[in-house]
C-alpha cells in the first residue's frame, strides 16, 4: 500500500510540473532550439486569421509560450501572463502564446469565454513552430532578445509577474 502511495505522489507531482506533448499534431522529430542561439523563424497564425511572423518582432523583447488549454500548469500561469502583458504594455515587448489544442481557434475561444482568461493566442497547426523549438510538453516558453537570440528557455509554469522575472525582462529591453 505504501509503495502504490509512493507512486501516485510521483505521478501526481510529475503531471503538476508540465504537461507532456499530447497532440498528434507536433512531430516527433524536432530540431531544438537552444539558449545563446538565434531564436528558429516560425510563422503563426492569429485567432483572426492573420499571420505572425517571428522575425517581425526584432527590436523586442519576445516572450514565446506553447501551450493547451487541456493543461493544468498551462491554466495556472495564465493569471500571471496576463498581469505581464498588462505591466508591458507600451513596452518593446511581445507575448506570442501559441496554442496547441488539437481543436485549434474553436477550442481556444471556448477556452477563453468559459474560463475568463484572455490572451493574444496564436495557433501552430501543421506543428512546425514546435518542431522548431523541440518542444517536448507544456507550458514551454522561450524568452527571445531584441536581437533575435534566445536567452532562456522555461520548462514548466512560472510566476511571470514574479519582481526578479519583470527585472529581467525589462532589462533585456534596455
Amino acid at each position: 500500500m505504501r509503495t502504490l502511495l509512493w507512486l501516485f505522489a510521483i505521478i501526481v507531482f510529475a503531471s503538476l510540473a508540465a504537461c507532456d506533448r499530447k497532440s498528434p499534431g507536433i512531430p516527433e522529430t524536432s530540431s531544438s532550439a537552444v539558449e545563446k542561439q538565434p531564436a528558429p523563424d516560425i510563422t503563426v497564425s492569429a485567432l483572426n486569421g492573420s499571420s505572425l511572423k517571428l522575425s517581425e518582432l526584432k527590436g523586442k523583447v519576445v516572450l514565446l509560450n506553447f501551450w493547451a488549454t487541456w493543461c493544468p500548469p498551462c491554466r495556472e500561469e495564465i493569471p500571471s501572463l496576463m498581469k505581464l502583458n498588462a505591466a508591458m504594455k507600451g513596452k518593446p515587448y511581445q507575448m506570442v502564446a501559441v496554442s496547441m489544442d488539437e481543436g485549434g481557434k474553436p477550442a481556444i475561444e471556448e477556452f477563453f469565454r468559459t474560463s475568463g482568461y484572455q490572451l493574444s493566442a496564436y495557433t501552430d497547426p501543421d506543428g512546425k513552430a514546435a518542431a522548431a523549438y523541440g518542444v517536448t510538453g507544456f507550458p514551454e516558453t522561450f524568452i527571445i532578445d531584441k536581437n533575435g537570440i534566445i536567452v532562456r528557455k522555461i520548462i514548466g509554469p512560472l510566476d511571470w509577474v514574479a519582481p526578479e522575472t519583470v527585472t529581467f525582462l525589462e532589462d533585456l529591453m534596455k
